[in-house]
């Protein structure tokens, strides 16, 4: 074989170079992507929390104890209609009531559930 003077990179170490840039680039906006989705549902997820607290300071602050047993209804928040549930049982002692509120935070995403006391 004889050799030239030419110095450089073969065909083949480019093509090997540009095919181990390329998977690293398509790691890279997999990694975006993820990023932005779950950003998403962490948004969602800390509203959904926020909707749950705030019907707890709702049910803490009203003069009477909400009734015993399960309602549900809709509460807007950012501009958007969170759905929720309550489970209201008797407490130990018979002083108090255990109110369980859950709300959806949409399709695929785990429910906000905040369990609290407060006297009757």
């Amino acid at each position: 074989m004889m050799r030239s003077g030419q110095r450089g990179f073969t065909l083949l170490e480019m093509l090997v170079a540009l095919t181990i840039f390329s998977i690293a680039g398509l790691a890279l906006v997999r990694l975006q992507a993820v990023s932005a989705r779950t950003s998403v549902d962490l948004r969602t997820r800390t509203l959904a929390q926020i909707v749950a607290r705030n019907l707890m300071v709702e049910r803490l602050t009203d003069p009477a104890a909400p009734a015993l047993g399960t309602s549900e209804g809709t509460a807007e928040n950012a501009g958007a209609q969170w759905r929720w549930a309550q489970q209201v049982e008797e407490g130990d002692e018979g002083r108090l009531v255990v109110i369980t509120l859950r709300v959806d935070g949409g399709p695929g995403q785990s429910p906000a559930v905040l369990t609290f006391g407060r006297a009757k």
